[in-house]
């Protein structure tokens, strides 16, 4: 008899809490440390809470990987003896964790760990694929397969408003975030290759440089899959959400259009007012 096919993500995926219950999907949360308090992401922790930690003290939480041992707890608690996991990471080029499932994983057996080489709902996209092919009754190494030749065609791409975070979390010099601020330019951060890029840089008000980044993004890739798309951001202006929905709704026919928050882990690079539209190209 065909075993049973678990679902599961990091948080990091950062899907909506309806989509996890309506897929049945697991989630481990990411560690989030706010100096010597560990908490969890989605779990004691939540975006606002980052904000309000760099307001009070001008620093950052830090966020950390899942270790090997955590990765045995956690896989142990949902294994059973007639099902098997197909697990997804946070790209192997931002963090351990992917090495770290690995590990485990070896030592359990009838775990899938998926590299997901992206972030954020850029992952999400590659989950819910994964639930719809195990919905179709595929085993958990053909959905691995069938997932990982799938990886390349997600499109992430963010709008930053400012970058301020991605400064203080150094991963961008004091003096490009100075200049950046002065021009009032709105770097395209894209994912590529599993890496964080900084692709177009959009100049204006916040509002209109999403209208035109989503029309740009329409435009430069039109073979996507209509079955769904992800409208995902960090504490923006619903009229700005609002906006680029609209657009999507009135270009092209998306069976879904989901909107989500995105959780600690990009919060916490990002800072508030990031918004970006993610898909998978045909």
């Amino acid at each position: 008899m065909a075993k049973k096919v678990l679902i599961s993500s990091d948080s990091t995926c950062d899907l909506s809490p309806e989509l996890v219950k309506k897929y049945n999907i697991s989630i481990t949360p990411l560690a989030i440390h706010f100096g010597d308090e560990c908490r969890y992401d989605g779990v004691t922790a939540v975006p606002d809470d980052i904000y309000k930690y760099y307001e009070d003290t001008g620093r950052l939480p830090t966020t950390a990987a899942i270790n090997p041992g955590e990765y045995v707890d956690y896989f142990s608690k949902i294994k059973t003896d007639d099902c098997e996991i197909v697990h997804f990471c946070i790209s192997s080029q931002m963090s351990s964790t992917y090495a770290n499932c690995s590990i485990a994983a070896q030592e359990l057996g009838d775990i899938y760990p998926i590299d997901s080489e992206n972030l954020s709902t850029g992952i999400g996209l590659l989950v819910l694929y994964a639930c719809d092919l195990a919905s179709e009754g595929y085993s958990a190494k053909e959905i691995a397969d069938k997932v990982n030749a799938m990886r390349p065609k997600v499109n992430t791409s963010f709008i930053i408003d400012k970058l301020l975070y991605l400064w203080k979390g150094g991963r961008c010099s004091g003096v490009a975030a100075l200049g950046a601020n002065v021009l009032k330019l709105k770097p395209c951060i894209e994912v590529k290759h599993g890496k964080m890029e900084v692709g177009k840089k959009y100049r204006g008000k916040y509002g209109d440089v999403l209208e035109e980044y989503t029309l740009n993004r329409i435009a430069a890739f039109p073979n996507v899959r209509k079955n769904r798309i992800f409208i995902t951001h960090t504490r923006t202006d619903p009229e700005n959400v609002a906006r680029v929905r609209k657009i999507l709704e009135e270009k092209t026919p998306f069976e879904e259009i989901l909107e989500t928050t995105a959780g600690c882990s990009v919060s916490a690079h990002c800072g508030p007012n990031t918004l970006g539209i993610l898909f998978i190209e045909e």
